[in-house]
């Protein structure tokens, strides 16, 4: 794993908007630590990379903020070798930390040159446990699924009951923003055979989920 002196901004960034907010989970630290933000980033916006808040990546589309990354992959409860279902690759860099947690990720991505250059960077970096897809991330990969674990990366106007019935494992958890653009609310949903348990975790403001089951254009 790579070493980074304490005075470097990604531990920095580690140190004061993740541990000091309660991220606690050392397997999502590492998992963190071991993925340099920054290579996520254009080379003319790098210096933004550990900042406190989301940004852009082009296409209207944003790299979530630091501290949401890490709470809603604690949130996910990642296991060894499990599969995940990622919806919403964008950068690429919440599918790296994933990566470094599971035993497989598919991740899903409806903007082309999004998914193109995330690609790059995760072989770039040697994540090999990945398959990437260009398509509509409402519908899932149903070919792929059950999944133990779901992240969408995009809101939906209201909870995707059919997707989670049919893709998300029985007492598999998912974690994702449900609401307008203007409020949304970050939920965790934990299947119990064909009910979903939903506990709301905080606030929060993503993109919205474009597609059948989502938003449109």
């Amino acid at each position: 794993m790579k070493q980074l002196h304490e005075s470097s901004p990604q531990e920095r960034m580690i140190q004061q908007q993740l541990v000091e907010r309660g991220i606690d989970d050392l397997r999502v630290l590492a998992a963190i630590r071991s993925v340099p933000r920054e290579f996520f980033f254009a080379a003319d916006t790098r210096a933004q990379a550990h900042a406190d808040r989301a940004a852009p990546i082009g296409h209207g589309q944003t790299i979530s903020q630091p501290y949401m990354v890490a709470l809603m992959t604690q949130r996910l409860d990642v296991q060894t070798g499990q599969r995940i279902l990622e919806i919403g690759t964008g950068s690429g860099y919440q599918t790296a930390v994933l990566a470094h947690l599971a035993g497989v990720v598919y991740s899903m991505e409806r903007v082309k040159p999004l998914l193109d250059q995330a690609f790059e960077r995760l072989m770039s970096l040697g994540v090999r446990n990945v398959h990437l897809r260009y398509g509509d991330g409402s519908m899932g990969w149903p070919e792929a699924a059950p999944f133990e674990r779901i992240l969408i990366t995009a809101g939906a106007r209201e909870l995707p009951t059919k997707l989670l019935l049919t893709q998300l494992q029985d007492n598999g958890i998912a974690v994702l923003p449900v609401g307008d653009i203007q409020e949304q609310v970050l939920v965790e949903i934990r299947r119990r055979g064909d009910a979903l348990q939903r506990t709301d975790i905080c606030p929060c403001r993503f993109v919205k989920l474009i597609g059948q089951a989502g938003w449109s254009e």
